[in-house]
């Protein structure tokens, strides 16, 4: 069966069409093929911050919490803006490369800075 046939809300496939909308009968939910079709197309890739705002090299962002620079005793305060960031590819979710003031070289990860 087409996956636009099954439902969104309980993934039912017995749902059908009604005039211009798609009903579940064991829901009740009912959607448009348009509607259906624009929730399957995934949001733009990237790098993305806490608020979902999208992040290029070269943007400004601020530090949303206390964290802990490994194998030091420093901490990078919440609120820190850091400039001029550079997006990474990494494996271990650190996807921000930056130098902070008083700490030097480090990375981030993008879901602990939020754009400024």
């Amino acid at each position: 069966m087409d996956d636009a046939m099954k439902c969104p809300a309980c993934n039912s496939e017995h749902a059908y069409q009604d005039r211009g909308l798609w009903v579940c009968p064991e829901c009740a939910h009912e959607w448009s093929a348009e509607a259906a079709a624009a929730t399957e197309t995934s949001p733009e890739p990237g790098v993305r911050d806490i608020n979902g705002n999208l992040l290029v090299d070269g943007d400004s962002v601020v530090v949303i919490k206390d964290l802990k620079v490994k194998g030091s005793s420093s901490v990078v305060k919440g609120g820190t803006k850091v400039r001029n960031i550079r997006l990474t590819e990494a494996t271990d979710g650190h996807n921000i490369a930056c130098k902070i003031d008083g700490i030097g070289a480090m990375n981030l990860k993008s879901e602990f800075v939020k754009k400024a």
